[in-house]
């Protein structure tokens, strides 16, 4: 008695299990559009195929996403703030410094020193979007840009830094040489 009710329980669950099979089966046929999640219904609208067709259909993007990093290199100072609080040290800043302040920024920060490398890993990035609210000239941004598939984790290191390698050692011969020079009116003295 005890195998015919257990028998027939587990027909009857695998016939439960079936019939949700077939009725999504058929659900599916439907394709479903793109809805926006801020939409007051938006869990009621669920039916149909639920996987985007990703890359002909794309799911909206919120506007405080924080996806792939962006350095305007023109208005960074090259203060390392940005470097100091990223948790997991995926930004390699190196700078030389001027002997003469080198430009402005568009907010009107002072240049003094150049950036030698700036070199951001998103490989290594978990998107925390601390390296953004230290920047003071908030030069280092969060974009909307978020497919950057590849199969080598070396492509994931973006570069921002706009010196030549002789650009680089002319701007520390030049350090180097003013170093000398004040030494020099130093002992001169």
């Amino acid at each position: 008695m005890l195998v015919l009710k257990t028998t027939i329980q587990g027909f009857l669950t695998a016939v439960k299990g079936l019939l949700l099979t077939v009725r999504h089966l058929f659900a599916a046929r439907k394709a479903r559009e793109t809805l926006d999640i801020r939409d007051q219904d938006y869990f009621q609208q669920q039916q149909g195929v639920t996987t985007v067709q990703y890359p002909r259909q794309q799911m909206p993007i919120p506007e405080v996403a924080r996806y792939q990093l962006e350095v305007e290199i023109d208005d960074c100072i090259v203060c390392d703030l940005c470097a100091k609080a990223c948790p997991v040290d995926c930004i390699d800043i190196q700078s030389i410094k001027s002997p003469n302040a080198i430009g402005k920024t568009s907010d009107g920060s002072v240049k003094r020193l150049y950036p030698a490398k700036f070199d951001i890993d998103m490989a290594k990035c978990m998107y925390c979007g601390l390296c953004t609210v230290v920047c003071p000239t908030e030069c280092i941004t969060m974009t909307n840009q978020y497919d950057r598939s590849t199969q080598q984790l070396t492509d994931l290191i973006y570069g921002f830094s706009e010196m030549t390698d002789k650009e680089v050692q002319q701007r520390k011969e030049e350090w180097t040489k003013f170093q000398a020079e004040k030494e020099a009116a130093k002992k001169g003295s």
